[in-house]
């Protein structure tokens, strides 16, 4: 690390030494290439130190730059408010991976940096200088998101441009993975997924791997019903965005659908009181009620974003909406369809008799939707007494529709 403690010159001082500097490197390289062919790291370190002391004279630099010990950033820091990031490649190109965009070791004052990177595997040897904003052309993950290096960007093609957040921007923010994470996830393609930074912005992910063998039975049952809430295409037989998903978690599942399909057929229970049986992935929902209703109340989910904890008929909405899409997933399953409406019907029948864990208690009545405007209403039926019968209309009490009509039942529906 280069330290000078002179008062801040102007930049123009400091891109006029940075100049200098690359000469003097480039023509001691010609001379001596096989010397810096075998440089790199902290020894380049000090050449580049040396280059830049001799440039310094004469200059409001001079006697004033010092090698810092310890992992600093940047390498080099001129002047207090100025710094020089050393970077190398053995190779014959003018891209590499950087330092970490926290820049938790920043040097406090340091104002404006410059990029000197050493191009090693060439012939010639060559260095080039440029603002460190200037030749970030992306950011990948090691241990932690990296920013990568291109010397030859042009204007308007670095990470900042793209993501439209300054430099400065962005590394005096508290969380500047936050923007970044939403960047590469604004351009994931279909099938894609961030494995570094889960689905949303500020969700943790695992930093070691597991076989799905080795996950304990808890844990395993909480990850499936976190699928179904939130990925409900696995009705239809398709996993590959949760299987995505739970990677990021540090979960790899190289038999996934049996998650959902194992066990066999399960029994529902029908509005109607009538039994029958559904693919295995319903038992998934039927025996983690709990824990699926606790998932469905808060807030953010992929599926419902919505501001608070849910309750009520707030909570009776998401679960309608949730039957809904898997509902229309399972219609669609290529292997063991479900209608429609029967999964629908038995999806919600089976909510109802869990009514209380969200607020208000709706047992005694079934929940049927409109053939004419869609929307779901509660229904409650009680029979007619024998000798006063007449036909009693099943209407809609949004749209007034009548949904057909009975001479055994009265219908007592609300919205």
């Amino acid at each position: 690390m280069i330290v000078s403690v002179n008062p801040k010159p102007a930049m123009p001082e400091f891109v006029s030494l940075m100049k200098r500097t690359d000469e003097l490197l480039n023509h001691d390289a010609l001379q001596r290439p096989r010397y810096y062919a075998s440089r790199g790291g902290n020894p380049l370190e000090d050449d580049v130190k040396a280059a830049l002391d001799e440039c310094a004279k004469g200059t409001v630099f001079e006697n004033t730059i010092e090698k810092v010990s310890g992992q600093k950033f940047p390498d080099i820091v001129a002047a207090r408010f100025y710094g020089v990031e050393v970077k190398s490649t053995k190779d014959n190109h003018w891209t590499s991976t950087g330092s970490s965009i926290l820049e938790s070791s920043r040097i406090a004052d340091v104002e404006r940096i410059f990029m000197t990177f050493g191009k090693l595997g060439g012939n010639p040897i060559e260095f080039l200088s440029r603002p460190y904003e200037e030749c970030l052309s992306g950011i990948a993950v090691t241990h932690m998101p990296r920013y990568l290096i291109d010397m030859r960007l042009r204007k308007g093609e670095t990470i900042f441009d793209k993501m439209g957040v300054s430099y400065d921007e962005l590394r005096l923010m508290e969380n500047p993975v936050a923007p970044v994470s939403k960047y590469y996830r604004s351009q994931l393609k279909e099938g894609e997924s961030l494995w570094w930074a889960g689905d949303a912005a500020d969700e943790a992910v695992s930093a070691k791997i597991r076989i799905w063998g080795k996950v304990p039975a808890e844990e395993k049952r909480r990850y499936t019903t976190y699928g179904c809430v939130n990925y409900p295409e696995v009705f239809r037989g398709d996993y590959d965005r949760y299987a995505l998903w739970l990677t990021s978690q540090g979960v790899v599942d190289p038999h996934i659908r049996d998650q959902f399909s194992a066990g066999g057929q399960e029994i529902m229970r029908l509005s109607s009181g009538e039994q029958v049986k559904f693919p295995g992935v319903y038992r998934r929902v039927k025996e983690q009620m709990d824990y699926f209703l606790q998932l469905m109340s808060i807030k953010d989910m992929p599926i419902l974003v919505e501001s608070q904890r849910a309750q009520g008929a707030e909570m009776l909405r998401r679960l309608q909406a949730w039957c809904d899409i898997a509902s229309q997933e399972a219609a669609r399953n290529p292997r063991t369809p479900v209608a429609y409406d029967v999964s629908y019907d038995a999806l919600m029948t089976m909510f109802s008799y869990r009514a209380t864990a969200y607020g208000k208690d709706y047992q005694g009545e079934k929940i049927v939707k409109c053939q004419n405007c869609k929307m779901v209403y509660r229904q409650k039926q009680e029979p007619q007494m024998i000798g006063h019968r007449f036909r009693e209309d099943d209407v809609c009490p949004y749209c007034k529709h009548s949904n057909g009509s009975s001479m055994e039942h009265e219908y007592k529906n609300r919205k």
